[in-house]
């Protein structure tokens, strides 16, 4: 027996697209700069067009997460998102337990997924972590090493430059390695594909 439930409306889907690409675009750029180098012969593109990519797609990534807050405000979307205290930890652990041996003895997943309850606990406080704690910090840096002068100088005798500079750079690398965790669990659904179609389609499917 199958379940279908449409979990996944046109705007986040749409969202989510723009959002995979433009963060495509900005780690290829953002690489492309870091590795550079001073004499800008290290590159993957042009070092100024690889400049003019990363501050197009990181503005037009901004506005996509306004967009995202929006539509999160004003829909019930957000309900996914929202972490209850009780059972929290024994639920994470349970959920942890199902990824390191359950899935591999075919159990029966911990947290099926519901109209309710789209995330799973561990998915509920990574994207939590990444949506309201990495984009903001992320967003925030860039717009700082956008425009420098906005900057504090100094901070405890280290510049402010170099410290946002490091944390953007700390947070990009951890949001990469998050997306990249986040590739690979979509590919856990009763099919690799199957999670994938459900970004194209809306409907989420099970098989019981």
């Amino acid at each position: 027996m199958a379940t279908r439930l449409y979990l996944y409306p046109v705007w986040i889907r749409l969202w989510h697209l723009l959002n995979a690409v433009l963060f495509l675009i900005l780690i290829f750029t953002g690489i492309s700069m870091q590795f550079a180098g001073s004499d800008r012969t290290f590159s993957l593109i042009r070092f100024e067009q690889a400049v003019t990519w990363h501050n197009v797609s990181a503005i037009i990534l901004t506005i996509n997460y306004v967009i995202f807050i929006l539509g999160n405000v004003f829909s019930t979307n957000s309900r996914h998102y929202r972490i209850r205290k009780e059972n929290f930890w024994s639920d994470l652990l349970s959920q942890l337990k199902f990824y390191a041996f359950g899935m591999f003895k075919k159990e029966k997943h911990p947290f099926p997924v519901t109209y309710e309850q789209k995330f799973n606990p561990l998915q509920k406080i990574s994207y939590v972590l990444a949506m309201y704690v990495g984009m903001p910090v992320i967003i925030i840096t860039g717009i700082g090493l956008l425009f420098p002068e906005i900057l504090v100088r100094q901070f405890f005798g280290v510049s402010g430059l170099l410290i946002t500079d490091i944390l953007h750079i700390a947070i990009g690398f951890i949001l990469s390695i998050f997306m990249l965790i986040h590739i690979y669990t979509c590919t856990l659904g009763d099919k690799p594909t199957t999670l994938f179609k459900s970004m194209i389609n809306g409907y989420h499917e099970e098989h019981h």
